[in-house]
C-alpha cells in the first residue's frame, strides 16, 4: 500500500551563501525519512516525509553544521503538522558587514571568483574564501555639481567657467577617482616599490656567478645576507604584505586558495633565511654549501614582486571585463532640457519627474525612458538592440534612455525615470547576471575545493623524497623543490576560468540586446535543440489592426461594431486596443458595459442594454452555449485561411457578427527560423488562435509544426511533455498567456516589447523582440561555453603539467629543475592568461 507522505515548508534563518544552502541540504536530507531541497531566496527548506518529524529533531542535525535555526513557515506551509517551532535569532556568517540575504543586500563589492554566489559586501576588502580583493560593481554615478569659489550662489552640472568672474568652477563637494583605479594604482605604486627593493637583492645573490665575485672585496658572505635581509623588509612588510594576510585568513577561515600557497612558500623561504642568518649553527651539514647555510631572501623577494606583477595585470585585465557595463553606463546622460510653464530650462537628470516634458534636441542622448508628445525624428538604439540603423519614431511611439536622437528635434514626455529606466534594468541584470554561476563552474569548484591540500600534500612527499634519495646537498633540493610545487600551483586561474567568461559573454550580449537572467541559463542555451514560440508579438508584429467588421442579415455593420468597442474598452489586450483604435475613427458611440469578464484565451463577456454579451473564439461561444450560424462560421473560415484573426460577437443566444483582425508576419521571423532550423532547431508554434489563422502562418514561415486554440494551460502541458521525452525546450513568448510556459521550459525568451509578466518570467530577453535575438543567443551561448572550456582545459593542464615539473620529475632524465622564482612567474602569468583568453569573446560577432 503506498505511504502518504506529507511536505512541509521551512523557514531557514543564517544562510547567507550558497555554500551554506548546500550544507543546511545535505544535513537535512542525513535524517532518515525525509527528502529535503534548500532554497536561498526565499529561505525556505522544502521537506517531503512520511512521518512527522518535530522540528527539534531538525533543528539538532542542523545545529551540528553551523549556527542555523529551522521553524515552520506559516505562509506556505501545506500540510502543518508540527507546532513546535525554533524562532530563528540573528546571525552572522563570514563577516559581519555582508548582508545576510545576497539579492537585498546592498553592498557594492563582491568577489570576481563569486566563491559564495551573489553575495555583496558593503566595504573593500578581501573574499573570505578565496583571499582575492573584492571588485566594486559598476555604477551610474550621482551627477557631480560645480560652483565657483568667489560666488557659491553659481552651481553648474558641468565644470566650465563661472559666468559672473570668469573663475574655474570647482566640484561642489569632493569626489575621489573610481576606486578600482585607485586599487590598480596602489597595486603599480607596491610593485614599484618592490622592484626598487629586489634587484639589489637579487644582483647580490647573483653575484657568486661572476668570476671572482668582486663583492666579495667589499664586504663578507654573511654581511652580505644581513644587506639582503634589511632590502627584503619593505617587500615583505609593505609591497608584499597583503599576500600574508590574506594566506593567515585562509587557513583561519579554512577556505584555502591561492594564496595559502603563496604565503607558506615566499614565507618558508623568507623565514628560513632569517633564521640561517640568525642561527646558523642550528642546521646540519646537509643544509649548507661551501661551509655556509645558504638564503633564500632573492628567492622570496622575487617570488612575491612577479605575484604583486601578476596581480597587477589580472587588475588591469579584470577591469577591462565588465567594459560593456561601463559603456552601457556611459550612455546615462546627466542633464535634460525641462519645458516648465512654456519655458525651457537644464536640469540635472535626477530631478527630472515622470509626468515632465523634456525637448530632445539633435544629436542629444534621450535623457530618460518615454514617449515622443510632439515631433518626429530618427534614433540611434544600436547600443541597446545591437541594431545599427536608426529607428524612425513618431508621436506616441516610446523612446529610451541613452539612445541618441537624429537630426530633428522633439519634445517627449517622461515615464520612467532613475532605477526604473531600461537602461538601468539592463545595468542592473547584467551586473547579477555576471555575479551568478553556471552549473559547469560546481566542477571547478569542487576540484578548487581538494587542490590546496593536494598541493600541500605533494610538496611534503617532494620534499621526503628529495630528502632521502637526492644528490647532495639533499636537503637543499628537497627545500627548493618542495618550494617550486607550492608557488607554481594555481588555484585561482582554476576559479576564473568560468567567472571571467560569463562576465565578458553576458556583457556582449547586453550590447546585443540580449539580456541573460543567470548564468545557468547561458549555458543551458547551447543545448536546446527545441524552440517553441507564440504567434502574436513574437512572429507577428504584435500591432494588429482592424480589416472589417462582418454583421449578420439581421444585425446593421454599425450595431456590431459598436457591441465590439464597448465590450473592449475595458480590456487592455492588444486586439481589443486595435479595435477601439478603429472605433473611434468610425466616431463610434461606446455603450455602458455591466458584469464585465475577461476569459484568458478565450475572449471576454459582458452586459450590454441588459442582454448577455461575448467577443472571444468559437470555444468561448460553446462554454456560454451561443449559436454560430453556419453563414457566419464559412465567412469566417475564408478569413482565417489568409491569415487572419477573427474574433465572433454573440449578443443573446447566438453570434451576429465578427470582426477581422490582421497582424503583420515581422519581417525578420522567416530568416531567424531558417537560420534557427539549420541549426538543427525544430520550431513549432503554439497560439490560441484558431487553426486556420495558425496553418496560415505556419505554412507562411515554413515552422516544423503548429498548435491552435491552446490555453495557457495547454502550452504549459505541452512543453511538459516534450520534456518528458528528453527534449531540451525553449519557450519564446511576449504575453501574460506565456508566463506558465516561459516558466516550465528549459529556457524562457521573452520579447522586450511585450509584457513584465512575461519579462519577470523569462531567462533571457530580447530588447528589440526580435526572433532573430535567439540566433544571437545560441551563438553566443556557443561561444561562451567554449572559452570556459578553453578556460578549464588551460587552467587544469597547466597545474598538472607545471606541479610534476616543479617536483623535479624530469631532473632524473633530462637534469632539469624549476626555480621558485621561474614557478612564481609561471603561476602569475597563468591567471592573466585565463583572463585574457576571456576577453577574446568581446571580438566575436553575433
Amino acid at each position: 500500500m503506498e505511504k502518504h507522505q506529507m511536505i512541509h515548508h521551512y523557514h531557514i534563518a543564517g544562510m547567507s551563501c550558497d555554500g551554506c544552502r548546500t550544507k543546511v541540504e545535505q544535513a537535512l536530507n542525513r535524517i532518515d525519512g525525509i527528502t529535503a531541497t534548500v532554497t536561498l531566496d526565499p529561505p525556505v527548506a522544502t521537506i517531503t516525509m512520511e512521518q512527522h518529524i518535530p522540528t527539534q529533531e531538525l533543528q539538532k542535525a542542523l545545529s551540528a553544521v553551523g549556527n542555523y535555526t529551522i521553524a515552520v513557515d506559516t505562509h506556505t506551509q501545506e500540510n502543518p503538522h508540527a507546532h513546535d517551532q525554533v524562532y530563528p535569532k540573528e546571525h552572522h556568517h563570514h563577516d559581519q558587514h555582508v548582508n545576510s540575504n545576497a539579492e537585498d543586500s546592498k553592498g557594492n563589492y563582491y568577489c570576481p571568483m563569486h566563491c559564495e554566489g551573489e553575495k555583496t559586501y558593503e566595504k573593500p576588502g578581501n573574499c573570505p574564501v578565496c583571499g582575492m580583493a573584492l571588485v566594486k560593481k559598476p555604477e551610474a554615478k550621482q551627477q557631480a555639481q560645480y560652483t565657483c569659489p568667489m560666488h557659491p550662489e553659481i552651481i553648474k552640472n558641468q565644470p566650465g567657467a563661472c559666468p559672473i568672474c570668469g573663475m574655474d568652477m570647482v566640484p561642489l563637494q569632493p569626489t575621489g577617482s573610481d576606486e578600482e583605479e585607485q586599487g590598480y594604482l596602489l597595486l603599480v605604486r607596491k610593485l614599484k616599490i618592490a622592484i626598487v627593493f629586489t634587484l639589489p637583492i637579487f644582483l647580490i645573490a647573483m653575484a657568486d656567478m661572476i668570476p671572482g665575485n668582486p663583492l666579495h672585496h667589499l664586504l663578507s658572505k654573511t654581511a652580505w645576507s644581513w644587506v639582503q635581509l634589511v632590502l627584503s623588509l619593505p617587500v615583505v612588510f609593505y609591497a608584499a604584505w597583503i599576500f600574508f594576510q590574506r594566506a593567515w585568513q585562509s587557513i583561519m577561515t579554512r577556505h584555502f586558495n591561492m594564496f595559502t600557497l603563496i604565503g607558506i612558500g615566499a614565507g618558508a623561504a623568507w623565514l628560513f633565511s632569517v633564521v640561517a642568518l640568525l642561527f646558523p649553527g642550528f642546521f646540519p651539514e646537509r643544509f649548507k654549501m661551501d661551509g655556509a647555510v645558504y638564503v633564500y631572501f632573492e628567492a622570496a623577494t622575487v617570488i612575491l614582486t612577479l605575484v604583486l606583477v601578476g596581480q597587477v595585470l589580472e587588475a588591469r585585465a579584470h577591469s577591462r571585463t565588465n567594459t560593456a557595463i561601463k559603456e552601457l553606463l556611459k550612455l546615462a546622460p546627466n542633464q535634460a532640457t525641462r519645458i516648465n510653464n512654456g519655458q525651457e530650462e537644464t536640469v540635472s537628470i535626477d530631478r527630472v519627474q515622470s509626468g515632465d516634458l523634456l525637448r530632445v534636441k539633435p544629436g542629444e542622448k534621450i535623457p530618460v525612458d518615454g514617449r515622443i508628445d510632439n515631433g518626429e525624428t530618427s534614433i540611434d538604439e544600436s547600443m541597446i538592440t545591437g541594431e545599427p540603423l536608426p529607428v524612425s519614431k513618431r508621436p506616441g511611439d516610446q523612446v529610451v534612455a541613452g539612445t541618441i536622437n537624429g537630426n530633428k528635434t522633439f519634445v517627449m514626455k517622461a515615464e520612467k525615470v532613475g532605477a526604473d529606466t531600461l537602461l538601468s534594468q539592463i545595468v542592473d541584470m547584467v551586473n547579477k547576471a555576471s555575479r551568478s554561476k553556471a552549473p559547469i563552474q560546481k566542477t571547478a569548484d569542487r576540484i578548487s575545493g581538494y587542490f590546496v591540500p593536494a598541493v600541500i600534500g605533494i610538496a611534503v612527499v617532494t620534499a621526503v623524497i628529495w630528502g632521502i634519495w637526492g644528490p647532495e646537498p639533499r636537503y637543499v633540493y628537497a627545500f627548493v623543490n618542495a618550494l617550486a610545487v607550492l608557488i607554481i600551483a594555481c588555484p585561482c586561474a582554476l576559479g576564473l576560468a568560468t567567472p571571467m567568461s560569463i562576465m565578458v559573454g553576458v556583457g556582449k550580449g547586453a550590447q546585443n540586446g540580449i539580456l541573460i537572467k543567470n548564468a545557468e541559463s547561458l549555458e543551458k542555451m547551447n543545448a536546446i535543440d527545441l524552440l517553441i514560440v507564440d504567434k502574436t508579438g513574437t512572429l507577428t508584429e504584435g500591432k494588429p489592426s482592424v480589416e472589417k467588421v462582418i454583421a449578420a442579415e439581421s444585425a446593421p455593420e454599425a450595431g456590431v461594431l459598436q457591441y465590439i468597442a464597448s465590450l473592449n474598452s475595458a480590456s487592455e489586450h492588444p486586439l481589443a486596443q486595435a479595435t477601439a483604435r478603429y472605433a473611434k475613427e468610425k466616431e463610434t458611440t461606446l455603450l455602458p458595459v455591466t458584469g464585465f469578464e475577461a476569459v484568458t484565451g478565450k475572449g471576454v463577456t459582458g452586459q450590454l442594454n441588459g442582454k448577455q454579451a461575448a467577443l472571444g473564439n468559437s470555444k468561448l461561444l460553446e462554454q456560454l452555449s451561443m449559436a454560430l450560424p453556419d453563414n457566419l462560421r464559412e465567412t469566417a473560415a475564408k478569413e482565417q485561411s489568409s491569415g487572419k484573426t477573427v474574433s465572433y460577437l454573440a449578443y443573446g443566444h447566438e453570434a451576429i457578427g465578427f470582426v477581422v483582425i490582421s497582424d503583420k508576419i515581422k519581417e525578420t521571423s522567416k530568416e531567424a527560423i531558417t537560420a534557427l532550423q539549420k541549426e538543427g532547431l525544430q520550431v513549432i508554434m503554439l497560439t490560441g488562435d484558431n487553426p486556420q489563422t495558425a496553418a496560415a502562418v505556419a505554412g507562411e514561415l515554413g515552422l516544423d509544426g503548429f498548435e491552435a486554440q491552446m490555453l495557457p494551460e495547454n502550452k504549459l502541458d505541452y512543453i511538459k511533455k516534450l520534456q518528458d521525452q528528453g527534449k531540451k525546450v525553449a519557450m519564446a513568448g511576449d504575453g501574460i498567456n506565456d508566463a506558465p510556459a516561459l516558466s516550465q521550459a528549459d529556457i524562457g525568451i521573452a520579447m522586450g516589447t511585450g509584457t513584465d509578466v512575461a519579462i519577470e518570467s523569462a531567462a533571457i530577453t530580447l530588447v528589440k523582440g526580435d526572433l532573430q535575438g535567439i540566433a544571437k543567443s545560441r551563438a553566443l551561448s556557443h561561444w561562451v561555453m567554449r572559452n570556459i572550456r578553453e578556460n578549464l582545459f588551460f587552467a587544469l593542464g597547466y597545474n598538472v603539467v607545471g606541479i610534476p615539473i616543479a617536483a623535479g620529475l624530469l631532473y632524473p632524465l633530462t637534469g632539469w629543475l624549476l626555480s621558485p622564482m621561474i614557478a612564481a612567474l609561471a603561476m602569475s602569468l597563468s591567471s592573466v592568461s585565463v583572463i585574457v583568453n576571456a576577453l577574446r569573446l568581446r571580438n566575436i560577432k553575433l
